[in-house]
């Protein structure tokens, strides 16, 4: 049977006695992160060195026949310790066991996914915890039970729908307050939409955030560069402060406040602009782009500043909800490509080039209008629509309509 998910996010309105709590869990899964991961460590050392030689810095000596720590292994070994720790007896034990299964899933991202080895967690650095089996009717107008804890609240700023299953809920620990995220599945199967309607292509870049292949251009937040120097000096003050003093605490609050208000600020520029290209389209393609190559080129901080990718996973959520068809295409010579005759330019272009002028054809435009309309292109191509060339029908100018987002 197919399931549709949702997940919301609500903030909690916790008591004082509550906070402690929430504080003392997350300490006490970060210790059993942190002894989980310094066990499968010390395993893995301890066959890291050849057979007839001995490491020069250290040598673990673990018997051959011990097996390598997993998940089940150290569940198993957690609920036997627990017996004897007070300190984990206050914890539920699904919260601890869901901690476990995060490091598995850390250590099966490093051998799938090519990610790095997993690392300790410094005290207050563990920001959330999952309780994976929730009460049927433990989520009423404004409070969600949960278990130990008992009833909390939360501000409801929506309406949850209705004949959901809870299926897990997490607490998260933000610099403005706690969260409570909700799960919620429908025992129903949403098709996937269609190619239909008008179709445009985006361009994304960093002298304008989007260009739409209509000759619409969407200007660049740069939410981190503009609250740049703010933060450089409020780091500075942190540096400053004696570790461990009250006063080096609160500087980090406000480090921790102003990361994010960028974040929150991005993420809302993403939402209200993917619900306008919605609007505007049935079928929408953007570019398969090399995100992790950007990051490292000497653009690198602006790439990571406009968040591309987080960019076009918002979009393509708002896409599933709308029922408008979402691809991507592949991003190779947008830029070198003419978009009215499909000629290749020879010479590439430099940055500073901004206007598109085909030697060719004449064809003169935007130069992210020229790729994202090399994007619809393509896009069209790859669904099996036919492709209209724009010396059929379409204005040859440079675009005028800039639209500007409210913040």
């Amino acid at each position: 049977m197919q399931v549709f998910s949702l997940t919301y996010e609500f903030k909690l309105k916790p008591t004082s006695a509550q906070i402690t709590i929430f504080e003392d869990w997350l300490e006490q899964c970060r210790r059993v992160y942190n002894y989980a991961l310094a066990e499968r460590k010390d395993w893995f050392k301890s066959r890291s060195c050849q057979i007839n030689a001995c490491s020069l810095h250290s040598e673990y000596i673990i018997p051959a026949d011990v097996k390598r720590p997993t998940y089940a292994s150290q569940c198993k070994a957690l609920t036997a310790h627990r017996k004897s720790n007070p300190k984990l007896q206050r914890v539920q034990s699904q919260v601890l066991q869901q901690t476990l299964r995060r490091l598995e899933q850390a250590f099966v991202s490093m051998w799938e996914q090519n990610h790095g080895f997993p690392r300790f967690k410094k005290a207050g650095t563990m920001r959330s915890f999952v309780f994976p089996q929730v009460a049927i009717d433990g989520v009423l107008d404004g409070a969600i039970k949960l278990p130990v804890i008992g009833w909390v609240k939360f501000r409801q700023s929506r309406e949850i729908p209705e004949g959901a299953s809870l299926k897990q809920v997490r607490i998260v620990r933000r610099s403005s307050g706690f969260y409570v995220m909700l799960a919620l599945q429908w025992a129903v199967g949403v098709p996937e939409a269609m190619p239909h309607g008008e179709a445009i292509g985006i361009d994304v870049g960093i002298s304008h955030f989007a260009a739409v292949s209509n000759g619409k251009l969407f200007p660049n937040p740069r939410p981190f560069k503009k609250l740049e120097r703010k933060l450089k000096l409020l780091q500075q003050r942190v540096s400053r402060k004696v570790k461990g003093s009250n006063n080096r605490k609160k500087a980090q609050v406000k480090v921790s406040h102003l990361h994010e208000r960028i974040a929150n600020t991005r993420k809302n520029y993403y939402w209200i602009l993917a619900h306008n290209l919605c609007d505007w389209a049935g079928m929408i393609f953007v570019e398969d782009l090399n995100l992790k190559g950007l990051a490292r080129g000497f653009l690198g901080k602006h790439c990571l500043d406009a968040g591309w990718g987080q960019f076009f996973q918002v979009l393509e959520q708002c896409c599933r909800k709308r029922g408008v068809f979402f691809l991507k295409v592949d991003s190779k010579k947008t830029s070198q490509i003419c978009p009215n005759c499909l000629v290749v330019e020879t010479a590439k272009k430099e940055l500073s080039e901004r206007i598109h002028s085909c030697l060719d054809c004449g064809y003169t435009t935007d130069r992210d209008v020229a790729a994202a309309q090399v994007v619809l292109i393509r896009g069209l191509a790859a669904v099996g629509h036919t492709v209209k060339m724009l010396s059929e029908g379409k204005a040859v100018a440079l675009p005028v309509t800039k639209e500007s987002l409210c913040l």
